[in-house]
């Protein structure tokens, strides 16, 4: 890109812009690395891209509008005092991000943070950090002020407990696992510095019997087998109402045996690799459990016929399937979705509930009065209707329990990275006359 470089540096909402412009310039490129370094199909690196740049626009508008809000005046009882609101960058901030959305998930951060005013530090994961390495030299070439963004490349128990621990981190924001959240927490707290956390999930799908059936399907493969499954917001555990469970199942098969799996860099991929050899095999260790405990793997549960090398999993439905199995309970971070039946609305939503996660939830049911009592009954931080998944930068996005606490995305991202201070002052010509005043 062309007289992008300033003989000047340019200030943060200028960055922020030209950030996005760059990152827009190279999308074809930064798509092919994301899927290259995680497996994830190109296609959807590729939206992720879009979703990058719309972040960028989002935060920079925000920004803008920062200006405006400082010395936000407070109405007060008393007419002796006047009192307002300074919001201020809360310092130095840790942003440990996941390898599923790497340059997303570092984007979601990274542009709230600098936004505020904050100074960064990202900590991509080892497993998948070429485009966050990628974003640093963007900032580099926007002429971001050397320290504002600083990426540290490592492994979590060496780069990420560090950072919790460091005297001059002033807040961690951690995308990831509970267990790990559990240790950032504990190192956090011995300095009482503040901790934003978007952790697992075991999200439920509930699909009433008045549905379309194949539109409700879609969504339900969507839901779990986007991003080869590997999503902490999944809507892994299928609930379906008994009366249409049947035919649900059925069409459920003929979509997923429809899905092509392949190459993530050959068009038409809907499902690639999973990301290392690792988690390969703890999926396939879940698939197995779960046949052992008395499931029945209705589909799937292998590595496909016709890819001998890498780290394919088939999409996989697993029915027969108990509360108490490990499959209902944990998480597994693939492409497997779990289901059991239902017969009332009541019923739905406590099996929906029994998780100790509460990230993303979704209802299926063409009664709007229906899909409004169940959203509210539901334990999640988003939840989606007659849908799965959709995310947008504006909205907040962010779990209960087990999923963590905090908000990403939309005013909520940005307030995350401030603090608040109060002015008051007193404005009377009078004498306080709290205290008898000494004699002259």
């Amino acid at each position: 890109m062309k007289n992008l470089r300033c003989p000047f540096k340019q200030n943060i909402k200028q960055s922020l812009r030209l950030t996005m412009i760059l990152i827009k310039e190279r999308k074809p490129v930064l798509a092919k690395l994301e899927t290259v370094d995680c497996g994830k199909p190109l296609s959807e690196s590729e939206a992720d891209m879009d979703d990058v740049i719309g972040c960028f626009e989002y935060y920079a508008d925000l920004a803008e509008g920062l200006d405006a809000k400082q010395k936000a005046p407070i109405s007060l009882p008393m007419k002796t005092f006047k009192s307002y609101v300074i919001r201020e960058p809360i310092g130095v901030v840790a942003l440990i991000v996941p390898w599923n959305y790497p340059l997303l998930m570092a984007t979601w951060k990274v542009a709230p943070a600098l936004a505020a005013g904050c100074a960064a530090i990202l900590k991509p994961s080892e497993l998948a950090s070429v485009t966050c390495l990628e974003l640093g030299e963007v900032c580099r070439e926007v002429d971001l002020p050397a320290g504002v963004l600083n990426i540290l490349p490592g492994l979590g128990p060496e780069a990420g407990a560090s950072l919790a621990s460091h005297p001059h981190v002033d807040k961690i924001s951690f995308t990831g696992s509970t267990v790990t959240a559990v240790k950032i927490m504990t190192a956090a707290a011995q300095r009482v510095k503040p901790v934003t956390l978007e952790l697992g999930g075991k999200g439920p799908i509930v699909v009433f019997e008045d549905v379309d059936i194949d539109k409700a399907v879609e969504w339900t493969i969507f839901g779990c087998f986007y991003t080869n499954g590997q999503i902490c917001s999944a809507t892994s555990r299928l609930i379906v109402h008994e009366s249409i469970a049947a035919e649900f199942l059925d069409r459920l098969v003929k979509w997923s045996e429809n899905i092509k799996i392949s190459d993530p860099l050959e068009e038409g991929c809907k499902l690639g690799p999973i990301v290392s050899r690792g988690q390969y095999e703890k999926v396939m260790n879940f698939i197995s459990n779960a046949k052992s405990e008395g499931a029945t793997i209705l589909y799937g549960g292998n590595r496909p016929k016709h890819l001998k090398k890498g780290f394919f999993v088939e999409p996989t439905i697993i029915t027969d399937v108990t509360t108490s199995m490990q499959i209902w309970r944990e998480e597994v971070f693939g492409p497997v979705l779990c289901v059991k039946t239902f017969t009332t609305e009541e019923e739905a939503i406590e099996l929906a509930n029994d998780t100790h996660y509460g990230l993303g939830g979704a209802v299926v049911s063409k009664d709007r009065e229906r899909c409004d009592r169940v959203s509210k009954l539901l334990q999640n931080g988003a939840v989606w209707v007659n849908c799965s998944q959709p995310c947008f930068c504006q909205a907040p996005f962010g779990g209960t329990k087990w999923s963590g606490f905090g908000r990403e995305l939309g005013e909520w991202g940005l307030e995350s990275y401030l603090s608040v201070k109060q002015v008051t002052e007193y404005v009377s010509d009078e004498q306080w006359g709290w205290y008898q005043p000494p004699k002259q």
